[in-house]
């Protein structure tokens, strides 16, 4: 694989305003890219958040370290009409960098578009829509045409300032028209549930005859790795709204969540060995840290216990890294 990548969170909004990064600090922020560079030897950062200047500042630091970037701004659940003139405002932002640094800046004009922008597929949450694209799939009208039609769209709105490479990150279950875009890109996780389709849903779209990377992916550190348990899976999302006005802290659901970073280790190694078998030009694993998912001795709150991170962070928002990374390491080493 060409591109050797982590993915890094500048600060995602979820529904309800909840934000995955609260504080970013710039200097820290290329302390982990030199790390990123140098120890964990990989070639490649994905940038994903709401604010544009978080994703330009990270971006620009990681330009200067000599990294390729992939820069996807990220506006969740807001309209269409909202979103569109969010990815012009951001691709305006992005052409002086890519003049600056020409061949080492690519533009993801969405992240899975059909779950997390309204109006593609009804519903009035991500679970709606899936539960809708479950009964209809995304091949079939009047969705497929709604996502090419917002695609589109956001291709031609982002071309008019940004003159570089452009990629979507799909989901594996959709099937946009790739004509406008340079690199395909899929948000290709692997599991129990797709174990034994993973590599054949790669093959089809290596025979769109364009670069293909997965553009996120990752495995958890507590054994077992349920299937779709990822993060908020495992949570238990009434103590983590009650942490908000103070009344609670973070916490796991009840049960037998038992850490283990090898686990994480191991499953990584594999995925990132059936890319580069099947011929991927890239990988990006979601991701380097979970600044909200902190680790504790305690296992009820060991948030980082069902985090996709390469490092788990602690409650000070320092961090260490865990087995995977350095699996991870020796895979993307030279």
């Amino acid at each position: 694989m060409d591109i050797k990548g982590v993915c890094y969170d500048v600060g995602r909004v979820y529904p309800s305003r909840f934000l995955t990064r609260k504080v970013f600090d710039p200097a820290a922020t290329q302390n982990d890219l030199r790390v990123i560079r140098d120890d964990l030897h990989a070639n490649a950062v994905r940038f994903q958040g709401r604010s544009i200047s978080r994703l330009t500042t990270a971006a620009e630091a990681a330009l200067e370290l000599g990294l390729q970037v992939w820069l996807s701004p990220e506006m969740f659940e807001r309209s269409q009409a909202a979103t569109l003139p969010y990815l012009e405002r951001a691709a305006q932002a992005a052409e002086p960098l890519r003049q600056r640094f020409p061949s080492q800046l690519t533009f993801c004009v969405g992240t899975e578009a059909p779950l997390f922008t309204k109006g593609i597929v009804p519903g009035h949450s991500a679970n709606q829509r899936i539960k809708n694209i479950r009964r209809a799939g995304l091949r079939n009208r009047p969705y497929a045409a709604q996502l090419d039609a917002f695609l589109s769209q956001a291709v031609q709105r982002v071309r008019r300032y940004f003159h570089g490479p452009l990629t979507y990150a799909a989901t594996i279950f959709e099937y946009p028209d790739w004509g406008p875009f340079d690199v395909v890109g899929i948000d290709h996780y692997r599991n129990s549930k797709v174990e034994a389709t993973y590599a054949e849903r790669l093959r089809s779209r290596l025979q769109i005859g364009k670069p293909v990377v997965n553009a996120e992916f990752g495995h958890s550190s507590y054994r077992g790795d349920h299937p779709g348990h990822m993060e908020f899976g495992e949570l238990d999302l009434t103590s983590l709204f009650l942490s908000r006005v103070h009344l609670a802290k973070p916490h796991l659901k009840k049960g037998r969540n038992i850490r283990n970073e090898a686990h994480q280790a191991d499953e990584l190694i594999k995925t990132l060995e059936i890319l580069d078998r099947e011929g991927a030009a890239g990988a990006f694993i979601w991701t380097f840290a979970d600044p909200w998912l902190t680790h504790s001795a305690d296992p009820r709150y060991d948030l980082d216990m069902i985090s996709t991170a390469l490092v788990k962070t602690h409650p000070d928002q320092t961090w260490t890294p865990k087995q995977s990374f350095q699996a991870v390491s020796t895979f993307y080493a030279p």
